[in-house]
């Protein structure tokens, strides 16, 4: 299993940083490789997503939500197979730590050589970059969802 971790560093307050990451169906604005999200519940968004040309679409299940804290999920069963965990750190009352940790199954010889030469790890970052962008931009977030979700 492959595991990437990423780091960025946004210049806005914590509740901020993560009541725009609970907006999942916004993903697609700052996520490169993400063409669309559905949120079907509380705890379930269906993604489709095109990687180098290929499109594979997934149903994540959120395993643990605490605001400000943490969103935790996993997908197992569809075309990608993952799990990950994105955390909030408050730096200063303006300045959010954000932590993604992806662990997942590369699939083929494509995807195991992207693994090997960090195009994900690649990928990740560019996307946590354009989080920071979008989100300091707009000085605030989309919408939020403050429900908790125990392990």
């Amino acid at each position: 299993m492959a595991q990437i971790i990423e780091t960025i560093d946004v210049d806005v307050p914590v509740t901020v940083a993560y009541n725009q990451w609970t907006q999942f169906e916004t993903f697609p604005q700052f996520l490169d490789e993400v063409e669309a999200v559905t949120q079907t519940d509380d705890t379930h968004t269906h993604w489709v997503v095109d990687i180098a040309g290929a499109t594979r679409e997934f149903d994540p299940e959120i395993t643990e939500q605490h605001p400000d804290e943490r969103v935790a999920w996993n997908s197992s069963g569809g075309e990608a197979d993952h799990a990950g965990v994105v955390t909030f750190h408050t730096l200063s009352d303006t300045t959010t730590r954000v932590t993604v940790q992806l662990d997942w199954e590369p699939q083929g010889a494509v995807e195991k050589i992207g693994d090997l030469i960090g195009v994900g790890s690649r990928a990740v970052k560019k996307d946590l970059q354009n989080f920071k962008e979008f989100l300091e931009v707009a000085g605030s977030e989309s919408g939020a969802w403050r429900g908790d979700v125990p392990r």
